[in-house]
């Protein structure tokens, strides 16, 4: 069928009430094989995809997005559910052409068959937001200026006119027309075409006919008495029956004749009729039409020729005895059912649509229409007509009744989709109760969140997205709960361009949240650049996203994994997994000053943990263009705010801090590396062994000059080692790992757990300080250099950076105590305890 069903003039709501008979094609979807969606789970959600069809299926994830994404315009939102329901539809035609070729056995095609089922219901759906709300958003926008300046049908005019005019200024009886539209366009009942595929064109009751003339009876009909008369009305006349196999056809013609109507086809309901020889059953159905009559329209022209009259004249008699037929328990059900159905009769289509919630619906909503048809042409036209039954006229209900109705139904197949998601969503969308839709959904989440699969929530997403585009989203936070169940989902997926665009749709907090999770999954370089991309290209929050990420993963507490601690100098997974996370700070310029913020939190947890692999590996994720970059971005260096100037001189003093310990590394591995002194050769005194004393004095002469290079340059390292541990004892400004002077704390100082941070930054001064102090002490000692190391208490006992409040009793007693024993070693080498010289 044509996607543009319910683009339809009003003209074409007119299918069933006025004399046009031309009929829209058949959808060919059905709403009738799965009640439960839970069918749908069980085979979503099977991880067995080769024998079941899953990856078809899932390729709506994406052919969604691309739908969207091609139509953003305002102008184009009714053309989208048009594609989502052909992108279905060439899913359920990929599925249905599995199955025809046996792929996965008989358990593999159950399953396409339930998806088949699932998406069908799915395209209907959409098919049924678009004809309705096309009609509520745009029809009736567009003409309600026209339409309140009409009281309604003018008096006086034919049954077709007084209809037409009715149709166009009732928009809730054009509602009504447009979901009977679309549930005779759902109506999939392939057994209705083919109950007369075995028979040829035929003369009318033949076996009861040969019987009559045949004074020996028929082979299998002369136990039975049958009609004495062949006119129609002979087997409620004389209360006989036909011959039992034209009561077989006839029972086989009226379930095709109503199938027909059934699905809106009226016009091959007429053709059936005709072609097996029923004729008088065509004129039967031929008798509902509205009637007008060009001639007495035109009276006043000059058009001499005689135009035809539409409709039946008599229609009021005629409908009459069509109620009467359908209330009569003298015809069979399809018979009654088929009038019933002209007539308003609606308990002749409840007795044979009592199983089906969309017949059933369907069935309620033809006779309403026929009802407000009905009462408008007793109103507006002069004739007199035959009085209907008090029956008739007390059918009439509004749709919330009906629901109702059908949600009480005794038929327990009726009851459950009634009360099942499709029913509900349905439901609301026909009455234009969104906000109780959302609710709904909502409570889904809620309750039963496991079981509805990936599909299920990509079906409910899109359709507030709809919603939310033409205004019908009352309570936003429903909505976002349901977008954002539908990302959750998305997450497994993987697809950075579908979850960002997504995201997009959420508040800044749930966009922020969400994609965070998605981030925090991510571990590849190439694939974490494609995310950025992604969230730049769907407008995301990126900088909250990213810091987001980064502190989540900072936070966690991972386990060490089957092989437990890493060996000394190693990284262990978890904190790979951490420092690698600043990668995401990376990506845009504008995010050095976080980048710098989180690594130096990073650095500070690291160093408390004696982890300095770990702190070094960080300290490189920070570009070194991180002081350029941060005076460009704030025009100065002068001009930082007081977390980024903070942060920038604690990265410093980690810089200089490693430098310091590396350099001390370095000087350690020398002094403890000398050359190898060569193996002493006994005296060899024979001529014969002048090569070997050769060889001998020339390795030991290579030895001296070895020992010679190695302790300069142990000299060397050891003066700059000297150095860098100076320098982080004499740090600039207040000292190491001490803020420079800020007027004020950040405005967002609670946030970032400044008062925490300050109180690391002095716990670390107290660990780290001394320890440097020991190791300097050390390298002096080692290097000769006594006066350095008894100078060093004057570096700690200085007021101006008071390094020996950052001392416990304790470490201040060892530095004293290593203090001492320079300054004895000095007094062995005639010098006073401070390294001077002695004089008389």
């Amino acid at each position: 069928m044509d996607d543009s069903l319910f683009q339809m003039s009003r003209s074409g709501l007119l299918r069933t009430s006025v004399n046009s008979s031309s009929l829209q094609p058949t959808l060919s979807r059905s709403l009738r094989n799965v009640n439960n969606v839970s069918a749908l789970s069980e085979t979503l959600i099977d991880p067995d995809d080769s024998n079941r069809g899953r990856s078809h299926v899932d390729v709506l994830f994406p052919q969604f997005f691309d739908i969207l994404q091609a139509h953003n315009n305002e102008s184009e939102t009714f053309e989208v559910l048009l594609s989502l329901s052909m992108a279905c539809r060439k899913v359920v035609e990929e599925l249905q052409l599995e199955i025809e070729r046996g792929m996965g056995g008989e358990q593999g095609a159950a399953h396409r068959r339930a998806s088949i089922s699932w998406l069908k219901q799915e395209i209907d759906t959409w098919r049924l937001l678009h004809g309705i709300y096309f009609d509520r958003i745009l029809l009736q926008t567009d003409n309600q200026a026209d339409f309140e300046m009409q009281e309604g049908p003018a008096l006086g005019g034919s049954e077709k006119m007084v209809i037409s005019q009715l149709y166009t200024i009732n928009s809730t009886l054009r509602e009504y027309q447009l979901v009977v539209d679309w549930l005779e366009a759902c109506y999939d009942r392939t057994d209705a075409e083919n109950l007369l595929h075995c028979h040829d064109r035929m003369m009318a009751w033949e076996n009861t006919l040969f019987q009559l003339e045949n004074l020996q009876g028929a082979a299998f009909g002369k136990k039975h008495e049958i009609v004495k008369s062949l006119d129609p009305d002979a087997p409620v006349r004389e209360k006989l029956s036909l011959h039992a196999l034209d009561e077989e056809d006839n029972m086989r013609l009226g379930r095709a004749i109503f199938g027909a109507i059934r699905r809106g086809r009226i016009d091959d309901a007429l053709k059936l009729c005709k072609h097996y020889g029923q004729t008088w059953k065509a004129a039967i159905l031929e008798g509902w039409r509205l009637h007008e009559d060009p001639n007495y329209e035109m009276s006043g022209s000059l058009v001499s020729e005689k135009l035809p009259i539409e409709g039946n004249p008599r229609r009021d008699v005629w409908k009459r005895c069509a109620w009467s037929v359908a209330d009569s328990k003298s015809y069979d059900e399809f018979t009654r059912a088929t009038a019933g159905v002209f007539a308003g009769h609606l308990s002749s289509l409840k007795a044979l649509l009592h199983n089906n919630w969309h017949d059933l619906l369907w069935a309620h909503i033809k006779v309403q229409i026929d009802i407000r048809v009905e009462s408008e042409i007793r109103e507006c036209c002069t004739k007199r007509y035959q009085d209907m039954p008090e029956d008739y006229w007390n059918g009439k209900m509004t749709l919330e009744q009906i629901f109702d109705e059908l949600s009480v139904a005794k038929d327990v197949s009726v009851k459950d989709f009634a009360k099942g998601q499709l029913g509900i969503i349905q439901r609301h969308l026909i009455l234009d109760t969104c906000g109780e839709l959302l609710q709904h959904m909502v409570r889904w989440l809620e309750t039963d969140a496991s079981k509805l699969s990936s599909h299920q929530l990509r079906f409910m997403a899109h359709i507030v997205l709809f919603l939310r585009q033409i205004g019908r989203v009352e309570n936003e936070k429903h909505a976002e709960k349901i977008i954002a169940s539908y990302v959750e989902s998305l997450l497994a997926r993987g697809d950075a361009l579908l979850i960002a665009y997504y995201a997009a749709a959420l508040s800044n907090r749930l966009q922020v949240k969400l994609y965070s999770q998605f981030l925090e999954k991510v571990e590849q370089k190439r694939a974490r650049e494609l995310a950025i991309d992604a969230a730049l290209q769907a407008g995301l929050d990126l900088e909250q996203i990213t810091r987001l990420t980064v502190e989540n993963i900072r936070n966690t507490q991972q386990p060490l994994g089957e092989f437990g601690a890493p060996h000394a100098g190693e990284i262990s997974a978890p904190d790979q997994l951490k420092i690698s996370a600043l990668e995401w700070l990376t990506f845009l310029p504008e995010q050095r000053s976080e980048l710098l913020w989180q690594a130096c939190a990073m650095m500070r947890i690291y160093l408390a943990s004696n982890k300095i692999e770990c702190m070094r590996k960080t300290f490189l994720m920070v570009p070194s263009d991180v002081v350029t970059s941060l005076a460009g971005t704030f025009g100065s260096l002068d001009s930082l705010p007081p977390r980024e100037e903070c942060s920038l001189k604690e990265y410093l003093c980690y810089k200089v801090y490693l430098a310091g310990i590396d350099s001390f590394i370095e000087w350690n591995r020398r002094s403890q590396n000398p050359p190898q002194k060569p193996t002493s050769i006994a005296a060899i005194t024979s001529q014969d062994n002048f090569t070997e004393r050769l060889v001998s004095e020339q390795k030991q002469l290579n030895y001296r000059n070895e020992l010679v290079r190695w302790q300069q340059k142990v000299k060397e390292q050891a003066k700059q080692t000297t150095e860098a541990l100076y320098n982080i004892l004499l740090f600039p400004e207040k000292g190491w790992l001490v803020d420079p002077f800020i007027s004020k704390e950040p405005e967002n100082a609670a946030q970032l757990n400044w008062e925490h941070r300050l109180l690391q930054m002095e716990k670390l001064r107290s660990l780290c300080l001394p320890e440097v102090t020991m190791l300097l002490h050390e390298v002096m000692s080692k290097s000769g250099d006594l006066v350095g190391c008894v100078r060093l208490a004057d570096e700690i006992s200085s007021e101006h950076r008071q390094l020996y409040k950052v001392y416990t009793k304790h470490k201040m007693a060892e530095l004293l105590a290593k203090i001492a024993d320079s300054s004895l070693e000095l007094l062995n080498t005639k010098q006073d305890p401070w390294g001077y010289p002695f004089t008389a």
